[in-house]
């Protein structure tokens, strides 16, 4: 049978316990990496969107939600470092992906960047609290932390959704753009997963620890979708 999250915790006396597994600490080492390294990107595209804001009261906005990332990030470098690991190195391996996506992503205007956080994103941070489910207490609290909003929902919500209503043709097109990357969002991360053996393990476990048979997966990919189609349905946009 699967043990759930809770169960999972309950059986986990202590973090440093769970990390005398090799495999999981490498899938430990391996999640922290992938955030630092998104946490970086997403400081860069928002001090980029800040750099082009159409108003300076954005363009504070923007600064603020950057400097929340680079906190982020500083969480995520401290702890690998806790780790004896370089967070330069534990980020490496993702680089190529995580750059290939955001091409094959990349926004044309103002509007469809804050679509793209907003959505995008949040298909992200919704992926990396699911598998923040299947860790050790302390390491599971920084990643939820990390993956919490730092504002950019409300403020990218209320700024399309203000465009929107000024020229109601911006819907279709937006509507599109979200269609558009979503598949990829959801593509990279199953491609993240898959091509890292501590990160598969971390999702499917083992004997020792179970975590996500098939079934289970195929349910967290549903409950992915389902949250991007209610974040369309936010912006009143169609999935």
């Amino acid at each position: 049978m699967t043990q759930t999250p809770s169960e999972f915790n309950a059986d986990t006396s202590t973090e440093s316990s769970a990390m005398a597994d090799p495999l999981y600490r490498e899938g430990v080492i391996d999640l922290l990496g992938v955030l630092a390294y998104n946490e970086l990107v997403a400081f860069e595209r928002l001090a980029a969107d800040a750099s082009s804001a159409p108003s300076l009261s954005d363009k504070s906005a923007l600064a603020l939600m950057a400097s929340a990332e680079i906190r982020h990030f500083t969480l995520l470098a401290e702890r690998l470092a806790e780790l004896d690991v370089d967070p330069a190195d534990a980020m490496a391996p993702f680089v190529d992906a995580i750059e290939e996506f955001h091409a094959q992503t990349a926004p044309s205007d103002w509007y469809e960047s804050l679509v793209k956080a907003y959505v995008g994103d949040g298909i992200a941070a919704d992926f990396y609290r699911e598998i923040a489910h299947q860790l050790d207490q302390e390491t599971r609290d920084l990643v939820l932390d990390v993956c919490g909003d730092t504002g950019h929902s409300n403020f990218a919500v209320a700024t399309i959704l203000a465009a929107i209503e000024r020229d109601p043709r911006l819907a279709g097109r937006l509507a599109l753009w979200g269609r558009r990357f979503v598949g990829e969002a959801i593509s990279q991360a199953q491609r993240v997963a898959a091509d890292r053996d501590g990160l598969s393990h971390m999702l499917i476990g083992d004997a020792d620890r179970p975590g996500m048979d098939f079934a289970d997966l195929g349910k967290m990919f549903d409950r992915l979708t389902a949250a991007h189609s209610q974040r369309m349905q936010i912006l009143g946009l169609q999935a």
